[in-house]
């Protein structure tokens, strides 16, 4: 647990974006051999697309990234959050508390509200728009989106109390799972419902890409299926079932146009239609 602590504590950024890219390339050659799906799309333009987000959100993050680090410190140097709260335990569990933890505030929480909350959906939106879900649709988020996920990111790590190792071993585990349950592939349907019960599998997030409610208010989690599961927004559909996208927003001049994309907060709100 030591060297994971020192080596989280000071990862070199370049370390970071190798994971993130070799991710993308990973699952990119994975989907491309053998894709669930076979969308007959041009899958270089889709995701020239998605890569315009992914760097308008490593900006976002670069940027902003000094106020996550002095929270992180801040929490520590005054003892405050849950896990300063709690009391002394073994490194290994203390590292898995506060990962569920951060996961729950940062993540399924966050995701949760901006669907419930319509000036944050308007944003998130972008995300659910991709009618064609592979690796490189998870970082397919809005720059307003990526400012509103970094809030509820440092308010995790405020409520939370973690130390910045714990932060970046977060961060990287997050990278790695969004892009595993956004790529164009498909486990054994067995393994998948086995995986499901403790972490988010493709199937479980396929369903929340689903292009019609309830479906897609429903399996918010990020790495962990434990809060779906918890609190109720946990759906199951049969993955050849699920059809990709928002309603609201199906027309490829829509969806796979980069300028429309943008201004999609921006634009008249639609009324979605719910599958009974």
């Amino acid at each position: 647990m030591n060297e994971i602590i020192e080596y989280f504590s000071t990862i070199p950024s370049a370390h970071r974006a190798m994971i993130l890219a070799g991710g993308i390339a990973f699952f990119w050659l994975i989907e491309s051999a053998v894709p669930f799906f076979k969308f007959g799309y041009n899958k270089w333009q889709h995701a020239g697309i998605n890569l315009f987000f992914t760097i308008t959100t490593i900006i976002v993050n670069f940027c902003l990234a000094l106020v996550l680090v002095n929270t992180a410190q801040w929490t520590v140097d005054n003892h405050f959050g849950l896990l300063n709260w709690l009391p002394e335990m073994n490194g290994w569990i203390f590292a898995l508390v506060g990962l569920l933890l951060l996961d729950f505030i940062g993540a399924y929480l966050a995701h949760w509200v901006e669907h419930k909350v319509k000036f944050l959906w308007r944003f998130h939106l972008i995300h659910h728009t991709d009618t064609w879900i592979d690796t490189t649709s998870g970082n397919r988020h809005h720059p307003g989106e990526s400012v509103i996920r970094f809030a509820f990111t440092t308010l995790g790590v405020l409520i939370v109390g973690s130390p910045m190792w714990m932060v970046f071993l977060y961060q990287t585990l997050s990278v790695v799972a969004t892009q595993f349950t956004h790529a164009n592939i498909a486990l054994p349907k067995s393994l998948d419902r086995i995986m499901s019960y403790v972490l988010v599998s493709p199937d479980m997030h396929k369903v929340h890409h689903h292009y019609v409610l309830p479906y897609t208010d429903s399996n918010y989690g990020n790495i962990f299926s434990v809060w779906d599961r918890l609190f109720g927004t946990f759906k199951v559909l049969d993955r050849e079932n699920v059809v990709y996208g928002v309603d609201t927003h199906m027309k490829p001049e829509e969806h796979n146009n980069l300028k429309n994309l943008l201004l999609i907060p921006f634009q008249k709100k639609r009324s979605p239609k719910t599958d009974v």
